[in-house]
């Protein structure tokens, strides 16, 4: 024993220490980094097998995983566009405009992934944004909030929720109805709205990395090569023109043809117009240098591209192997057949050469790719994030079945007629019987590595639990704030919602648990209104953009400062954590332990 913990304790201790410190200060994956703590666990013997993987036959891991499949049905079949296109509306002010997102977008998430919902939405409000003539940085963090909030509203509207329901069902053998969270949820929803319309003085007025890439004039510039240059005949490389001081060229027109990427072994032809991204006074140089002039007339535009190539924006997400690396010095452009343009960052271009940037989270990439190209391939999708508008889909009678599909699960699970996991295996498979989505998209939409990560969450919280660590910090909270119910649900709740400022919600759901169980009991009370505080708390991050992938997803589509979240955030979470303790008390009074 040292300081009250057993060398097994210590263990776990350091394991989740070192867990997080890589989890915030690496790239390393997420699930290989929990399946590694998995490992150390079993290995050390602190867990054994059994409870070394628990977490992949978890019931709410399993229920998580089978929803991936409901929401492939929704998406595939329109639903969510249709929503999207019919609730939006054109709203008289900025506090319509929030009530018009905010709450379609909560419904949504009570029900579906956050994630899903907000990326589906930014593109929408982007544009929505400027034809109220708002900017989009007001509107993109509300965004992200209320998908959030509307999380809390059902046990299948964020992973957390399932996490401790689950565990609460394992240790006590009584389930929690599907809609145990949706008062608390709704108030504190009700009071997240109020409050934004209230504190929107305290949203930033950005400006949208896209405002830097509307002129391509401004950071393209075309050389034409005259019919005596000397140059010509040469390859492109050996004339000193694939890299150039200050940009890189992208594009070469032969007559009517257009090759971009362009070859090393290019030749250069009389009356070659070729494009360059970059800055424009360095490339200007090339002039004097290689005797090209400056063609008469501007092709290349975000609008007039060779009809076989595009332009493409993307952003560069918080765990981006990118990050902290200048594309020039990568293969990712030869790899992936794009070209990168130009280079934004919290929206202004960055002034140097786009391929000698290195880049940051939440910088906005200019990129030229085929037409046709696929962008939500696991290997793009992994590095970058692409905001694309998706194709609508064609709303018809599988909408409707979807629907009743996705209505149905949820009142069977509410009316405890089924249990949650039965009806979330038969709406999956109705979704795949009524063609709402084929086997293929079903298995491409379920997201193995986050389910590692919930998988080991759930271990973590068994390791917690076993080794003492969660009896001996109840202890340790009940020293401090006494034996005061309230206090001591308020103190866990708020060390909750600063721990999942900076780590997964769900792992912090999953550590918080036995804590916040042990502390109930030991006060001689009934654990289920102290957990249902717990859950609201660990879903509601606001001041920080790591706090949710929501956040990230809005981060750099808003041209946010990393300080734009902390100056309403704060304020959110002391908002919401009252609202959240006055609620639940309301609604689930404390009971004594029979």
């Amino acid at each position: 024993m040292f300081l009250g913990f057993t060398l097994h304790a210590w263990i776990t201790i350091i394991t989740v220490l070192a867990m997080f410190t890589i989890l915030l200060f690496t790239r390393v994956r997420a699930d290989l980094v929990f399946l590694g703590a998995i490992g150390i666990l079993y290995v050390t013997g602190v867990l054994d097998a059994k409870e070394a993987f628990s977490g992949f036959s978890n019931t709410s891991v399993i229920v998580i995983g089978v929803l991936f499949v409901v929401i492939a049905g929704l998406t595939n079949t329109g639903v969510l566009q249709w929503i999207v296109k019919n609730l939006l509306g054109q709203p008289r002010n900025y506090s319509g405009a929030v009530l018009r997102m905010m709450i379609p977008v909560a419904a949504l998430s009570s029900f579906l992934s956050n994630t899903t919902v907000v990326a589906l939405f930014v593109n929408i409000v982007k544009m929505w944004s400027k034809k109220l003539g708002i900017s989009p940085s007001k509107l993109l963090i509300p965004l992200s909030y209320a998908s959030g909030m509307g999380g809390v509203c059902t046990l299948i509207g964020t992973p957390p929720n399932l996490i401790i329901s689950g565990l609460y069902a394992d240790k006590t053998g009584q389930v929690m109805n599907v809609l145990a969270t949706t008062i608390p949820g709704v108030f504190c929803l009700a009071v997240g709205v109020l409050s934004i319309i209230a504190l929107r003085k305290l949203l930033p007025d950005r400006q949208t990395p896209e405002t830097a890439f509307q002129d391509t004039k401004e950071y393209t510039v075309e050389l034409l090569v005259p019919s005596d240059n000397p140059n010509i005949g040469k390859r492109i490389i050996d004339a000193g023109l694939k890299n150039v001081e200050g940009g890189k060229l992208i594009e070469i027109i032969h007559f009517d043809a257009i090759l971009s990427p362009v070859p090393d072994d290019e030749p250069i032809l009389g009356g070659d117009r070729l494009v360059f991204a970059g800055q424009i006074e360095q490339i200007l140089k090339l002039r004097d240098t290689h005797g090209f002039v400056i063609a008469t007339e501007h092709v290349f535009s975000m609008s007039e591209v060779d009809t076989n190539r595009k332009l493409v924006t993307a952003h560069v997400p918080m765990h981006s192997p990118l990050i902290h690396r200048a594309l020039g010095r990568t293969t990712f452009e030869k790899d992936h057949n794009m070209t990168l343009v130009a280079v934004a960052r919290q929206g202004n271009r960055v002034e140097e050469s786009p391929h000698m940037v290195r880049l940051r989270a939440g910088d906005t990439l200019l990129l030229e790719c085929p037409k046709n190209m696929n962008i939500n391939t696991k290997s793009l999708q992994s590095q970058l994030t692409f905001f694309e508008t998706e194709p609508e889909q064609k709303i018809g009678r599988s909408t409707l079945i979807s629907t009743l599909i996705m209505i149905t699960m949820v009142v069977l699970s509410a009316l405890n007629v089924l249990p949650l996991l039965q009806c979330a295996f038969l709406a999956a498979a109705a979704m795949l019987i009524f063609r709402c989505c084929t086997g293929d998209q079903a298995m491409k939409s379920i997201n193995w590595d986050i389910l590692m990560v919930f998988a080991g969450s759930v271990v973590l919280g068994t390791a917690i639990q076993k080794t003492g660590i969660a009896e001996r910090m109840a202890y340790g909270i009940l020293d401090v704030c006494g034996s005061n119910p309230l206090v001591v649900m308020t103190a866990i709740c708020l060390v909750a919602t600063f721990i999942t400022e900076f780590i997964s919600n769900t792992a912090a759901g999953a550590m918080f648990f036995p804590i916040m169980f042990e502390a109930a009991e030991k006060l001689g009370y009934e654990p289920y209104p102290f957990l249902i505080a717990l859950m609201i708390s660990v879903s509601c991050s606001f001041a920080t953009p790591i706090g949710s992938p929501t956040h990230m997803l809005v981060y750099g589509p808003g041209g946010y400062r990393f300080s734009d979240f902390m100056r309403i955030g704060l304020l959110m979470n002391i908002i919401i954590l009252a609202a959240n303790i006055l609620i639940v008390n309301l609604v689930y009074p404390l009971t004594p332990l029979q």
